[in-house]
This record gives structure tokens, C-alpha cells and sequence, in this order.
């Protein structure tokens, strides 16, 4: 039989054409993958975090910094990266193990219009070649960012998690730093967005109810390979990767430790912490406006149907799509869904395989695109914090009637409630 991650690495990795510079490499089965870019002051920060775990880590993990620029980017990110790239290759670390890849020093660039999907996936790439070395593959491959910090039990936390049989892939606990007065209320709005989408996609039943962050995923070799790899895209790659994962195994959650990614306006992506904070801070548009939470009572009022009845014609499904809502009928059409259900009907030879093939096809971007499409054509988005109380009446959470815009102590109450929230 042929070795998942050899057929990996020989289709879909180029590792010659950005070598990477490390000690030795055997005795590994954690690699973590740190995306840099511009990021001379924050990088060290992380990588003392890091060195903050127990020392009997060391041993089996390694760190591996992609530090990375296209070749038309500022004169000043170009600096930058060279300075990090010399902090990288002097540091000492005790017993942490470092290694370092140059995806900036002219000729090993990343071609323009290429962004962090193709750093993360250069990392990850010589992530899987080293433990396909250690015969390891079901070690993991840990996402993380130059400017996130981590708990102080980040390491054992992780290697607990994977070395379950079952491991696949996971989303890390996160929480936004909330100490920065510039940007508290940007933050809060944002994480209090991000919990209340997440927790009804769970509470709606979807498998795909998890958060996308970069700085807080991993899986495993074999995991990464079974869904070839890292895609490039310049933002979003989160969200589609781990949309990949969930088609091919479980997503399980690691509450053990938190990471905590940086609060900073940015406007290096289109969307994402940085984006957002940003846009918050310009008055940009209200931020204060969260999906109607009827969108997902019908989300749920279809999964459920769904689930109850895999065996009868397209057009009985319709019908029932139609009496949950219009709206969710005329959704389903304009996706060609009667040619969709008869083909997983007919290449599905029992209930379980059909809900997970259905799922494969109504996938994380099709709800957050059928949940659009709600919102468009008659489901407005609704008050934040009345939409808040409406997903704490749903999970049984608790409720503050005295949350506003202006009281951000009593939304930062609220958010400590929902990180605690585990459905």
C-alpha cells in the first residue's frame, strides 16, 4: 500500500524550492507552522510563549517559522522580514526546537497574489515530510500565528488530544485579549459575532457549527493529505481548510488551553480579527447587527428534515423545504438540489452514508450562503444583543437584559458566559 503522505508530498509539495534550515529532526510528532510577515516585533513574543511550556515538550515538537513576502511588497516588510530572519537563525531558545524557512530573500519569494494560504501551506508541507521521517502519521500539524500568544499548557493540551485513536482534526479554545482601550469595542463586537454564529450553527445541528481561525486549528498528517493540503488562498484559507476536514473526519475541540489571537486593526485581508477591527474603528458600517435568528431556526427546521427522511423523492423534500420556509425552497432550486438529492441517493447504500455525503455537498459555505440568501430576501440582520438573547434562551445560558453598545463591561460579561458555552 502506498504511504498517504509519500503520494502527498510527491503530487502537491515542491519542498526544494524553499529549503528548510533546522538541527535534527528525529523524535517528532507535534510540528507547529507560524505564517510571518512583517512581524519582527511580535514573532519572538509567541515564540517565548511557546518556550514557556514544560520542557519535556521539546523534545517531540518543533516550531517552524515561514517567514514570507511577495517580491513587489514594501520596501519596509522586505526590511522587517530580513530582521526577523536574522533574530530566527541567531535565537536561543533553551531546549526549544526551531527551525526556519525563507519565503522572502529574493528568488524565494511568493509569487504575487499570494498571501498566507501559500505560507501556511509551505510550512505544513515540510511539517508532513518530517513526520513521514518519524513514521508518525497521526502526529500533528499545529496552525499558528506571529502574533498570537498561548497558555502555558498549549503543548501538553494539544499532544493529549491527538494521541486519542480517533483524532482527526480539532479548533484550539481562543480568546481575543481585551486589555488594549483602543480596540476593546471593536474586539468585544467582533468575538460576541463570532460565538453567537458558531454556537447556532451548533445548535442548528450543523456539523459545520465551529469556528475558522488560523492561529487555532490542527490535524493530522494523514488528515492534512486526505484533504491535499493547505489551499492558497489569501484570506479565508481557515475556513475552507477546515470546511475540507470536516468532510473527511470529526472536528473536535481542545478546551484545555486557549490561544489568544492579536486584537490589531488591519487591513492586510479582506476579512478576518485585523479586517474587522478595523472597519470598526472606521465607522465603516454598523457592527452592531448579527444574523436573524430565524435563519437559523429554519437551518435547523432542514437539517432535521433532512436527517428524519433520506429516502423519499426530490420533490417530497421540496415540499417539505417549502412549508419550513419559502424562502429556503427557492434557495435550494437556484442550487440544483433535485438533480444533487437523486445522485446521493443513488451512490449512498445506507442512511449514515447519504447524511454524510449530504453534508459533503450542504457544506459550511453553502449554509453561510443559504444564510445570506435568508438575510437578503426578507430575514434582515437583527439588534446584536437581542439576537444574543434569543441563542442564550436556545443553549439554556444565561441573559443580561442591561447589555447596550455603550456598556462594554456587561458585553464582556456576556462573552465570558458564551466562551464557557459547550455544546
Amino acid at each position: 500500500m502506498i504511504d498517504p503522505l509519500a503520494k502527498y508530498l510527491s503530487r502537491k509539495a515542491s519542498l526544494a524550492e524553499r529549503p528548510l534550515e533546522a538541527g535534527r529532526l528525529d523524535g517528532l510528532d507535534i510540528v507547529i507552522v507560524i505564517p510571518s510577515l512583517a512581524e519582527s516585533a511580535t514573532l519572538p513574543v509567541t515564540l517565548a510563549d511557546l518556550a514557556a511550556n514544560p520542557r519535556a515538550e521539546f523534545e517531540r515538537s518543533l516550531v517552524i517559522a515561514v517567514v514570507n513576502n511577495a517580491a513587489a511588497c514594501p520596501g519596509e516588510v522586505r526590511s522587517d522580514n530580513a530582521t526577523t530572519l536574522a533574530y530566527l537563525r541567531a535565537v536561543k531558545h533553551p531546549d526549544l526546537r526551531l527551525a526556519v524557512i525563507d519565503a522572502s530573500s529574493p528568488g524565494r519569494e511568493l509569487p504575487q497574489r499570494e498571501g498566507v494560504g501559500l505560507a501556511r501551506k509551505i510550512g505544513m508541507d515540510w511539517a508532513v515530510e518530517i513526520l513521514r521521517r518519524n513514521g508518525k502519521s497521526h502526529g500533528a500539524i499545529v496552525s499558528l500565528d506571529a502574533d498570537t500568544r498561548v497558555d502555558g499548557n498549549y503543548l501538553p493540551a494539544i499532544r493529549a488530544h491527538f494521541e486519542r485513536p480517533a483524532a482527526w482534526a480539532a479548533v484550539i479554545g481562543y480568546a481575543h485579549p481585551l486589555d488594549d482601550a483602543d480596540t476593546r469595542a471593536a474586539i468585544l463586537c467582533y468575538e460576541l459575532f463570532l460565538r453567537y454564529h458558531e454556537l447556532s450553527l451548533s445548535w442548528a445541528g450543523s456539523p459545520y457549527g465551529f469556528h475558522a481561525i488560523g492561529s487555532a486549528m490542527a490535524c493530522t498528517a494523514r488528515a492534512y493529505c486526505a484533504v491535499s493540503g493547505m489551499n492558497r488562498r489569501l484570506a479565508g484559507e481557515d475556513f475552507y481548510f477546515l470546511q475540507q476536514l470536516a468532510k473527511t473526519g470529526p472536528i473536535s475541540r481542545i478546551h484545555g488551553t486557549t490561544v489568544h489571537p492579536s486584537p490589531r486593526a488591519s487591513w492586510r485581508v479582506p476579512f478576518g480579527t485585523g479586517r474587522r477591527v478595523q472597519r470598526h474603528l472606521d465607522y465603516e458600517r454598523d457592527e452592531y447587527r448579527l444574523y436573524h435568528p430565524e435563519s437559523y431556526r429554519i437551518l435547523r427546521a432542514w437539517l432535521e428534515a433532512v436527517t428524519g427522511h433520506p429516502d423519499i423523492p426530490a420533490a417530497g423534500m421540496l415540499s417539505k423545504a417549502d412549508a419550513i420556509s419559502p424562502a429556503l425552497a427557492v434557495f435550494l432550486r437556484a442550487n440544483d438540489f433535485e438533480q444533487a438529492w437523486e445522485r446521493l441517493q443513488r451512490h449512498s447504500s445506507n442512511p449514515a452514508q447519504f447524511l454524510a455525503q449530504f453534508h459533503r455537498w450542504f457544506d459550511g459555505f453553502r449554509t453561510l450562503k443559504l444564510i445570506h440568501h435568508l438575510r437578503d430576501i426578507g430575514l434582515p440582520d437583527e439588534d446584536m444583543f437581542a439576537a444574543l438573547t434569543r441563542i442564550c434562551e436556545r443553549i439554556g445560558s444565561q441573559t443580561n437584559p442591561h447589555v447596550t453598545r455603550a456598556n462594554l463591561d456587561a458585553q464582556q460579561a456576556l462573552l465570558e458566559v458564551l466562551r464557557k458555552v459547550r455544546l
